[in-house]
């Protein structure tokens, strides 16, 4: 439970224009109990939050174990699938307590990044070898536990591995990552129980990764939980060249006769599709989670996310790799690549932009009560300066702009969380030194 408290926002983005002076009062139960616009002065007793008040910020795809991976795989040159063995190595040497100690170090970066929700696509499950731990969960656990110390939320997306690629047996480094099958996928997962800050959601790695017949049962498991169901989707030619020789059908329509789309569902990248796969996501209202920096980092391409959106897929974002943990800069990069194709500007307003990042990001992960300023919405926000060396001089009215186009995660000054303040003054309240906590559980997994 949170105390009763109010919040002074010298400045609000309400969902379509940014509110000077706005009063928050946060309820005992760590939602918003009452939002009063007009407040040209702070009300006796509140906190007052200088800049630019946004709701907290959603990352809809991360895999928190790439953390470690930063700098290292940028050595040299490669693709996708040679950049997949230096995260295969990473993979291997994660334990419970070293996965803990990286993923709260991540999840606390995110929580300086503004970042209030994360969407956790988990697949590293068993020990190296495949054997079980103890418990079975201890690697989703061990997640779920870093969230809560580093004091944001998570949607852990429990995720289906079962196979090296299209009903061929996991190799050597992908033991860990697979139950055998989806019916003893779905046993173990089921032992995992939600909390106050955790859902738990399901994911198909991908459809090279779970045979098609066994897509079913990981979709019939989320749909009787009614939980958020995520998988890779078309992120290279590869996978589709791949797909239509064992199936004779683009992934998007494998995932559609499986009852895997839907509007529970989200396609993570979703980049190489036809008219025909745009048409089967928007017409389920599939969401897309797009991931630039990881995109184009990895020499994916870039996705149709304007044709998406217009056949009915509602956008998120994602850090996915963690390449950057940069939210603006997702928003920043989706519009940016869109202008380098088209050649034209303003294929999204920096509130349609802000509305991914936010509102459709925590949808994406099972929270439709999240990513609002309004009565009701659960009280977490973030505050970005607007006088930084970024940031400094544009009007306060423009604040959509400024945070989309011009600012960075450097720039949050304040993290709420369920009315808690995690990040104070550019300082994280739960974890004294995130730099350290960083550097310290990165090395831990050199050995």
């Amino acid at each position: 439970m949170t105390a009763h408290k109010t919040y002074w926002l010298e400045h609000a983005w309400l969902g379509t224009h940014v509110e000077p002076g706005v009063a928050l009062e946060v309820a005992a139960d760590g939602r918003i109990g009452a939002l009063r616009t007009g407040a040209d002065a702070p009300p006796p007793g509140a906190e007052v939050l200088r800049g630019l008040t946004l709701p907290g910020l959603a990352n809809a795809h991360s895999h928190a174990f790439h953390r470690a991976l930063r700098s290292t795989v940028q050595v040299g040159s490669g693709t996708f699938w040679t950049w997949r063995d230096f995260m295969y190595k990473a993979a291997q040497s994660l334990t419970p307590d070293t996965y803990f100690a990286l993923a709260r170090a991540a999840y606390a970066e995110m929580a300086l990044a503004g970042i209030t929700d994360v969407g956790e696509f988990h697949y590293v499950h068993h020990a190296p070898g495949g054997a079980s731990y103890a418990d079975p969960n201890a690697m989703g656990e061990a997640l779920i536990e870093a969230a809560a110390a580093a004091g944001i939320r998570i949607t852990l997306l429990d995720t289906a591995y079962l196979s090296a690629g299209f009903g061929r047996a996991p190799e050597a480094h992908q033991l860990r990552f697979s139950d055998g099958t989806a019916e003893a996928w779905a046993e173990r997962v089921s032992a995992l129980r939600p909390r106050e800050h955790a859902l738990i959601g399901a994911a198909v790695h991908s459809v090279r990764a779970v045979p098609a017949d066994q897509l079913a049962t990981v979709a019939r498991w989320a749909a009787e939980r009614q939980a958020p169901l995520h998988v890779h989707l078309s992120e290279q030619t590869a996978e589709n060249d791949a797909c239509q020789a064992a199936h004779g059908c683009t992934p998007t329509r494998l995932l559609a006769d499986h009852g895997v789309l839907g509007p529970r569902t989200t396609g993570v990248h979703s980049t190489h599709l036809t008219d025909q796969d745009i048409a089967l996501l928007g017409d389920t209202t599939t969401g897309t989670c797009m991931c630039p920096t990881t995109e184009r980092d990895l020499a994916d391409g870039i996705g149709p996310a304007v044709r998406l959106q217009q056949a009915g897929s509602p956008l998120s974002l994602g850090s996915d790799s963690h390449a950057v943990i940069d939210l603006f800069e997702e928003a920043r990069a989706m519009e940016l690549n869109e202008r380098l194709r088209s050649r034209t500007r303003g294929h999204w307003t920096a509130n349609a932009l802000l509305t991914a990042a936010t509102e459709d990001g925590h949808a994406a992960l099972g929270r439709p009560d999240a990513g609002r300023l309004e009565a009701g919405a659960l009280a977490d926000f973030t505050t970005i300066a607007l006088d930084s060396v970024r940031t400094a001089g544009a009007l306060p009215r423009l604040g959509a702009e400024t945070a989309v186009f011009a600012a960075s995660a450097a720039d949050v000054r304040h993290t709420v969380v369920g009315g808690r303040h995690i990040v104070r003054d550019g300082a994280h309240t739960l974890v004294g030194d995130v730099p350290s906590a960083l550097a310290e559980s990165i090395a831990a997994l050199r050995g």
